[in-house]
C-alpha cells in the first residue's frame, strides 16, 4: 500500500513521537541520526521525506525542530499506529543502588523504562534503579541490572527490598528479629547490614522485577 510504512519509518515516526511527548518538542535531524547511526543528515531527511509523502508528518523549512504530526478529523494521524502504548506504563530510573557498599542516591529522573503494564500490579506506584555491585548474585541481581520498585514504607521477612539507610541506599534481603532489622547480602562474600535504634533506616520499597541488558 501507498501509505504502508516500512519498519525504519516505523522506528523512526514512533522515535519523533516519544522524543515530543518527553521533552515537548520535535528532536532534529541530527537528534534523529544519532538514535538511528544514519551517518549523514541527507540519510534522515529521506526518511523524513518518505514520511511527508505518505502522510504522516510535515517539515517547516528552515527550521531546526520543524517535524510537525500531521492531524485529521480523529487527531493525530500517527496515533492510530501507537493504539498500545496505553499498555505500556513509564518507569522512571532514579539515581542508582549499591548491590554491595552502599553509594550515595541521586534523587532525580536519569531516564524511564517503559514496561509492559501486564507485568505489574494495577494499582502501585514504581521507580526503577540501576544496580552497581555484586552482592545479591545469588539472588539473580547483578551489577548493570536494571530493579522494578513498587514503592512502599514496610516488608515482610524474606523480601528484597530497596532501604535507605542514612543518606544512601541499598538492594538487600529484609529480615527482622524481635530487637533488630539485618539486610541480608546474597553473596557468601558480604556481611548484613544491621539495624539497631540509633540508625536513619526507611524501606523504599519491594523489588518486583529485574531487567538485564545483554550486550
Amino acid at each position: 500500500m501507498k501509505n504502508e510504512l516500512t519498519d525504519r519509518q516505523r522506528e523512526i515516526l514512533t522515535f519523533i513521537e516519544q522524543f515530543r511527548n518527553e521533552n515537548g518538542y520535535p528532536p532534529t535531524l541530527r537528534e534523529i541520526g544519532r538514535k538511528f547511526e544514519i551517518a549523514s543528515t541527507f540519510g534522515v531527511k529521506r526518511h523524513l521525506e518518505a514520511l511527508v509523502k505518505k502522510g504522516f508528518i510535515n517539515i517547516e523549512s528552515n527550521a531546526s525542530r520543524g517535524i510537525t504530526s500531521l492531524k485529521n478529523e480523529f487527531g493525530l494521524i500517527s496515533d492510530k499506529l501507537f493504539q498500545t502504548e496505553s499498555n505500556f506504563t513509564k518507569i522512571p530510573i532514579i539515581g542508582r543502588v549499591a548491590a554491595g557498599t552502599p553509594i550515595l542516591a541521586i534523587e532525580n529522573i536519569e531516564v524511564s523504562l517503559v514496561i509492559d503494564s501486564s507485568f505489574l500490579k494495577k494499582t502501585g506506584d514504581y521507580f526503577a534503579l540501576k544496580v552497581r555491585g555484586d552482592s545479591m548474585i545469588e539472588a539473580g541481581i547483578f551489577d548493570g541490572d536494571f530493579v522494578i520498585v513498587s514503592s512502599r514504607k514496610e516488608a515482610l521477612n524474606g523480601e528484597v527490598i530497596v532501604a535507605m539507610v542514612g543518606d544512601e541506599v541499598t538492594v538487600k534481603t529484609y529480615e527482622r528479629s524481635a530487637n533488630q532489622i539485618s539486610l541480608v547480602p546474597q553473596n557468601k562474600n558480604y556481611s548484613p547490614i544491621l539495624i539497631d535504634g540509633k540508625s536513619e533506616f526507611s524501606i523504599l520499597g519491594k523489588v518486583t522485577g529485574v531487567i538485564r541488558l545483554l550486550n
